[in-house]
């Protein structure tokens, strides 16, 4: 797929944005959002304006709206929604099928920290540790940078422990920072 589209930005100014495949580029190399990221935001915001924050979606359906294949739909809720991230992922197959999703709450202030020392506990990987940090940036507990601190520092790059030790002071590191900053 090869689509140009010109976009005016000022009456005098035109910026001309690529996309080939999954991959969109705008004129002079600044990187623009790919098909998944767009597919994530769409899902997010009907998210976001549902009162009960839940959405049921039909794969066929939302493939069909941003013409891409619906595997390409299942890579998006695989690797974007997951429960680590905080969502609950629920599907139906057949011909009727869909797939629900559901954005689960985080605790009131006063119970987040118990909350959060009780999933991490004594170890924690580094995909668990992201999605935690991914659901308190969401929920603006922390900021970006803080998050992205917190990410750079719970790096397997940055822990050169074998398993399962790696896993326990991944664990430690994070307390640590999190009771800092919710100490705030």
């Amino acid at each position: 797929m090869f689509i140009i589209e010109i976009v005016k930005e000022s009456q005098s100014q035109e910026n001309v944005k690529m996309m080939v495949g999954n991959h969109c580029e705008a004129a002079g190399g600044t990187k623009m959002r790919n098909i998944s990221d767009i597919i994530e935001r769409h899902i997010k915001n009907i998210l976001h304006e549902s009162p009960d924050r839940v959405v049921e979606i039909q794969r066929n359906d939302l493939a069909d709206q941003f013409r891409c294949v619906p595997s390409q739909i299942n890579y998006v809720i695989s690797t974007r929604f997951t429960i680590e991230k905080g969502y609950l992922v629920q599907s139906k197959r057949g011909g009727g099928g869909y797939i629900r999703i559901q954005k689960m709450s985080l605790p009131s202030q006063k119970d987040l920290p118990g909350h959060i020392f009780r999933t991490i506990g004594d170890r924690i990987d580094q995909t668990a540790a992201e999605g935690l940090i991914y659901q308190l940036e969401e929920a603006k507990v922390i900021t970006e940078r803080e998050a992205k601190l917190f990410r750079a520092v719970v790096s397997r790059d940055s822990l050169p422990f074998k398993l399962p030790l790696r896993d326990e002071v991944r664990a430690k590191l994070l307390k640590s920072m999190l009771a800092s900053i919710l100490a705030k």
